[in-house]
């Protein structure tokens, strides 16, 4: 096992378990050094220039410097390149689902023993994106994207459909209305969206990696990820669901005319309806995710990110401080909704939203506070090491299922032998 492996793996049993806290934010353990310290911050986020100087004018012995980053793959692939340099920012914004990649490569700094005391203003599910290993804890939550059902509402009462509870209800809402109207679609399956996915797999209770003493242990064919692929797969063999990708011109049509009535998405997809399907303003509505099983209540995450801080840095207290305040300060946190327009991880934040997104000002007035109790159910997992093969693997796999008409358990099988393969060859420890 390569020596960034083993680092990694060592970390991940020895760290100290962080304790719950009493829901009063605290300065974090580490002391910032008196002296002018200059602080460099990677973030695709928008305005956050704006944020930092903020805290720059209330903090001159602390300055933050914003470097506007492309964000995607291509921001994270950047940050381990300069880490691996030597010359990485000293906070950098992390999806959740990059963030392993950056400890495997020890490009992120520890913070278990720095934020027990702000551990409490955030749910138990986001917490667990940013924890790896016994209690390692390797950024601070930013924004989240909890799931749930987005709707036509006027729609569902012409074709006479309630809104579904549970997944076999959704199945039947699709049969029914598919043979009212065949133009007519629920819903779609997107085999380029891995981040849907792999939302939905949350919710049903996945976990893709989990690290077991010093190895890794992939479980991506698990039963609930095949349960998930399977559904999806029987309503696209009958022909009830379309396949059409997500965010084509031909699905934001489909969105805009009303021949697609529904889309289990994130807490984000207001801005999405707003701009490709301007026409349902004051028509959708939002629910749930249809459950499982009758009575349970749970979600899952799509999109999302986090503050992390440099290992390199030479300034972790005060990049603590700073990231600190920006994710729990109440003046930053509506910052971030005013200018950012992110939707906060912390709760209060959630907490302090007011008025529903235009779009939804209508038919959803109370968006936000839905959006808060959907989003104290969504359960995350453990992202693994390379998680971009695993994503490149679902779209390949998925693709390659809808072009044969074969079922949808095979494409799960082939992520999970495409990430196995992958993290063999990069010589990580698996477990058998």
């Amino acid at each position: 096992m390569r020596t960034t492996r083993l680092a990694f793996a060592a970390l991940a049993v020895t760290l100290a378990a962080g304790c719950s806290s009493s829901g009063t934010v605290e300065e974090p353990q580490a002391v910032a050094p008196a002296g002018p310290v200059a602080l460099t911050y990677w973030t695709w986020a928008p305005n956050m220039d704006k944020i930092a100087e903020v805290w720059n004018q209330a903090n001159p012995d602390i300055k933050v410097t914003v470097s506007k980053q492309a964000g995607g793959d291509d921001a994270a692939a950047k940050f381990l390149t300069a880490a691996k340099a030597g010359n990485a920012p000293d906070l950098v914004q992390a999806e959740y689902q990059h963030l392993p990649s950056f400890v495997a490569a020890d490009a992120v700094a520890d913070l278990a023993a720095d934020t027990a005391a702000i551990k409490g203003e955030f749910s138990q599910g986001l917490w667990g994106l940013v924890t790896l290993g016994t209690d390692g804890v390797y950024a601070i939550p930013q924004d989240s994207g909890p799931m749930m059902l987005y709707y036509r509402k006027d729609l569902f009462e012409k074709y006479k459909i309630a809104v579904p509870r549970t997944w076999d209800e959704y199945a039947e809402a699709a049969r029914t209305v598919h043979k009212a109207d065949p133009k007519v679609y629920l819903g779609s399956f997107s085999s380029k969206d891995p981040g849907w996915f792999a939302g939905l797999a949350q919710q049903a209770g996945a976990q893709w990696w989990t690290i077991a003493g010093d190895a890794w242990k992939v479980g991506i064919n698990d039963a609930a990820t095949t349960k998930v692929a399977e559904f999806w797969g029987g309503l696209v063999a009958e022909g009830v669901i379309d396949d059409q990708p997500y965010f084509t011109p031909e699905w934001n049509k489909a969105l805009n005319e009303g021949t697609q009535l529904s889309w289990p998405s994130a807490v984000w997809g207001p801005g999405v309806l707003e701009s490709n399907a301007p026409d349902g303003k004051g028509k959708w509505a939002v629910a749930p995710l249809p459950q499982w099983s009758a009575g349970e209540n749970s979600s899952g995450f799509w999109g999302g990110s986090s503050t992390a801080i440099s290992s390199g840095t030479k300034n972790k207290a005060a990049a603590l401080k700073f990231a600190t305040w920006l994710n729990t300060d109440p003046a930053a946190l509506d910052l971030l909704v005013k200018e950012a327009f992110i939707y906060p991880a912390s709760g209060k934040g959630q907490a302090s939203l007011g008025e529903p997104p235009a779009y939804f000002a209508e038919s959803q007035p109370d968006f936000w506070t839905q959006a808060a109790a959907i989003g104290a159910t969504a359960r995350g997992f453990t992202f693994g090491p390379n998680v971009g093969v695993t994503y490149n693997a679902y779209k390949d796999g998925f693709d390659k299922a809808l072009q044969d008409k074969s079922a949808f358990g095979g494409a799960v099988t082939f992520m999970q032998e495409a990430t196995v393969a992958d993290m063999q060859k990069s010589g990580f420890t698996l477990e058998d």
